[in-house]
């Protein structure tokens, strides 16, 4: 992405998370947002554990987390930042993807990984969103892609 989120000192811990979006073990793919700019952006971290159940058979002896749970992990730090823009009349409503575009996995991500997941909206109309959304370890970004989701009553 061009630059860094502004930085804001919003932020969301697991048990806030779990309130605003209806992901639950072993899909909660988020432990914290931070930096939450209402409206525009957001970080999201992942603390990638080798306890995880798809490190049993992906990859045996050579874990890799995959890719596609990388842009859900993406995914949802973008749901939490519309949830903080939206309100509380939004928390536990499902978000379905409609489009996942450009997506590139760059690096592997292993256990002992903290994921940064970097999302900005690119636009909103009703309940469609577009984000483009960056993975990084340290400071080395190791997926990125941009995707639209819309917004549904559960």
């Amino acid at each position: 992405m061009d630059g860094q989120p502004a930085q804001s000192d919003l932020a969301f811990d697991i048990q806030r998370i779990m309130a605003m979006i209806p992901h639950r073990y072993p899909f909660l793919l988020v432990d914290r947002v931070i930096d939450v700019v209402p409206g525009e952006s957001a970080v999201g971290i992942k603390n990638v554990s080798a306890n995880e159940p798809h490190f049993q058979g992906h990859f045996p002896g050579r874990p890799v987390m995959p890719g596609v749970l990388i842009v859900e992990a993406m995914a949802q730090t973008a749901a939490v930042m519309v949830v903080a823009i939206l309100g509380k009349e939004t928390e536990g409503k499902l978000v379905y993807f409609m489009s996942i575009d450009n997506a590139r996995f760059r690096k592997p991500v292993v256990p002992g990984d903290q994921l940064r997941l970097y999302c900005r909206k690119v636009r909103q109309r009703g309940n469609v969103w577009k984000f483009t959304c960056e993975a990084r370890v340290d400071d080395t970004i190791v997926a990125d892609a941009t995707y639209t989701a819309m917004i549904m009553d559960s």
